[in-house]
């Protein structure tokens, strides 16, 4: 006989009451809006615009007091199969093989240097005591904010909250999107 325990989805597990269209609400009454923000390649600003990104930074977190902030690997992390190639370049006797081995290590660095910008970059709202008919305007006043002091953003959709959860909390890029119940996309119906 399964336990309560066993049988609690994955969001509650989490703490997740729900995920709406806009939003991530907790059994703690708390609701987590994420706005996606493009990150920009601050390796060829001038020295001029560099400060300008700082400063525009400083205003939207200085004008919004429920503001977090989170960065997050969007691709593969390669270093464990890196470790294990090098050990088995350690271990191996035959030279032909070592070679491809070694072929495959440079080709995963390659990899992950091109992976190395592949990064989100959110912005979390944490609504609290907000009514129902007060948060999309405050939203708004958010996203017109972020635009003014020149950051590309978009609130982010159910997809990309369940896209975010999945790679934040089961450290799974591949999958297309975090699971309702853990080990749900192993489950084939009628089988």
């Amino acid at each position: 006989m399964m336990n309560k325990k066993s049988m609690e989805s994955t969001k509650e597990l989490m703490g997740i009451r729900e995920v709406t269209d806009y939003s991530v609400k907790t059994h703690r009454n708390d609701e987590l809006v994420y706005f996606l923000i493009q990150p920009s390649n601050i390796s060829v600003l001038s020295e001029e615009s560099l400060s300008a990104r700082i400063y525009g930074l400083m205003t939207v977190l200085k004008g919004i007091t429920e503001i977090e902030m989170m960065c997050l690997n969007s691709r593969e992390n390669f270093e464990d199969n890196k470790r294990y190639l090098k050990k088995r370049m350690e271990e191996e006797d035959s030279p032909v093989i070592r070679k491809l081995l070694e072929k495959d290590a440079n080709y995963l660095d390659r990899m992950q240097v091109q992976m190395a910008t592949a990064r989100e970059f959110l912005l979390i709202i944490r609504l609290r005591n907000h009514k129902e008919h007060e948060v999309f305007p405050y939203l708004n006043r958010i996203e017109k904010m972020l635009t003014e002091q020149g950051f590309k953003s978009r609130r982010a959709e159910e997809g990309d909250i369940k896209r975010i959860l999945g790679v934040y909390f089961e450290q799974n890029v591949t999958t297309e999107q975090f699971e309702e119940f853990d080990g749900e996309r192993w489950i084939i119906l009628n089988d």
